[in-house]
C-alpha cells in the first residue's frame, strides 16, 4: 500500500525530474508519431547543445550575480528564489537560431524568423540587463519595450509584403476554408507579434513552465507546417529541442531563469512562424495558454479599475495575476501547475495537428 501510495503522490504532485521525464518522452513520442528520424535531428541537436551549454553558462552567470530579482509582491513561496541567477535566454536562444538556420541552409524564411527571435531576445536581454544592473524590477519602461516591439514586427511584416504572395494575407482556417484579410491583415499580423511576445513573458513564472510549454507548441505549429515550409518545421524544432534543453536546468527547483531575453523571444518566434505559414487560427489553438495567461492579467486590472471605491481601492477578481500564481495561492504546488499546463498545450497541439 505504500508503493502505491507514493506512485499516486508522484502523479498528482509530480517531481521537477518527473516533469522532465514526461516532457522528453511525451516530445520524442510526438515527433515520431508524425516525423522520421533523418527530420527530428534539428530538436536533438539543439537539446544535446542548450542541455550541455547550461552546465557551462549557468555557473558563469551564478559567478556575474546575474541574479533575478524577486518581486515582493509575489507569492510568498517565490521569495527563497532569491539569488537563481536569470538570462538563461543568453544561451539556449542563440543556440537554436543557430541550428535553425544551419539545418535550413539559411533560407530566406528562416533567417526572417531567426531575425524576429533576434530582435526580440535583444529586447529581453536589454530590460534583464537593466533590472540586473539597477538591481530593481524596474528595465525598460512599458512604452519603451512596446515600442521596439511594435518597431521589429512592422518590420517583420515589411520584409513580408515585399517578399511573399499575395496570397500571404489570407488566413488558412480548418478544413482549408480561406479567409482574405487584406490590408487589414499587416495590422493583426503586428498586434499578434507583439501580444504573443508579451503572452509566453507573462507565462514565464513557474519553474519550466514557460520552457516547456513553448517546447509543446513550437513541436506542434511545426509539425502542421511541415509538408508547405519544411524550412519552417526545422527552425521550429530548433527552438522546440532547445527549450528542452533549457527545461533540463529550469525545471523545478530551477537553477536557472530564462528571464525577458528567452521569453519576448519565443513569443514572437512561434508567432512569426504561424503567420508566415498562413496558420494564424492554428496558432491560436496551439496558444491558447499562453492567451489565457494575458487574459487573466487584462481581467485582473480591468476589474480591480472598474470595482475602485471612493478610497481609490478595487477589488481583485483572481488572488494574483496571471492565473499561474491565482493556482499556487489557491494551494497548487508549482509542479502541479506545470503537469497540467503542460497536458493542457499537448492536447491542444494534437486537436490542431488533426483539424488540418
Amino acid at each position: 500500500m505504500q508503493t502505491n501510495s507514493k506512485f499516486t503522490n508522484s502523479l498528482t504532485n509530480p517531481t521537477g525530474v518527473t516533469l522532465l521525464i514526461l516532457l522528453t518522452c511525451g516530445l520524442g513520442a510526438i515527433a515520431l508519431s508524425f516525423l522520421n528520424i533523418k527530420q527530428i535531428n534539428p530538436f536533438l541537436s539543439s537539446f544535446i547543445i542548450t542541455g550541455a551549454l547550461g552546465y557551462i553558462v549557468v555557473p558563469q552567470l551564478q559567478r556575474i550575480k546575474a541574479s533575478q530579482i524577486i518581486q515582493e509582491d509575489g507569492p510568498a513561496t517565490h521569495l527563497k528564489k532569491a539569488g537563481t541567477p536569470t538570462m538563461g535566454g543568453i544561451f539556449f536562444i542563440p543556440t537554436a537560431i543557430i541550428i535553425g538556420l544551419i539545418f535550413t541552409n539559411f533560407s530566406s524564411n528562416a533567417i526572417a524568423v531567426a531575425l524576429v527571435t533576434f530582435a526580440y531576445a535583444f529586447i529581453g536581454w536589454v530590460d534583464d540587463w537593466q533590472i540586473l544592473r539597477k538591481k530593481t524590477n524596474l528595465g525598460l519602461t512599458a512604452k519603451q519595450k512596446l515600442a521596439l516591439q511594435i518597431l521589429f514586427a512592422v518590420l517583420f511584416c515589411v520584409w513580408m509584403a515585399s517578399s511573399q504572395p499575395p496570397e500571404i494575407t489570407s488566413v488558412i482556417l480548418p478544413f482549408n476554408i480561406i479567409l482574405p484579410l487584406g490590408f487589414f491583415f499587416w495590422f493583426l499580423a503586428t498586434f499578434v507579434i507583439v501580444a504573443e511576445s508579451n503572452a509566453t513573458n507573462l507565462t514565464d513564472g513557474v519553474d519550466g513552465l514557460a520552457g516547456g510549454t513553448s517546447a509543446i507548441a513550437f513541436l506542434g505549429i511545426g509539425i502542421l507546417v511541415s509538408n508547405t515550409h519544411p524550412d519552417l518545421l526545422i527552425f521550429s524544432l530548433a527552438i522546440s529541442g532547445a527549450c528542452l534543453g533549457f527545461v533540463l536546468h529550469n525545471r523545478n527547483k530551477a537553477s536557472v531563469f530564462m528571464g525577458d531575453t528567452g521569453s519576448l523571444a519565443l513569443g514572437a518566434s512561434l508567432s512569426a512562424i504561424g503567420i508566415l505559414s498562413q496558420n494564424l487560427w492554428a496558432l491560436f489553438i496551439i496558444s491558447l495558454l499562453f492567451f489565457l495567461e494575458s487574459i487573466s492579467v487584462i481581467a485582473q486590472v480591468t476589474y480591480y479599475k472598474a470595482t475602485k471605491d471612493e478610497n481609490g481601492k478595487g477589488k481583485r477578481l483572481l488572488k494574483m495575476a496571471p492565473i499561474h500564481h491565482h493556482l499556487e495561492l489557491s494551494g497548487w504546488t508549482e509542479t502541479q501547475i506545470v503537469g497540467i499546463f503542460y497536458l493542457i498545450n499537448t492536447i491542444l497541439i494534437l486537436i490542431t495537428i488533426y483539424s488540418y
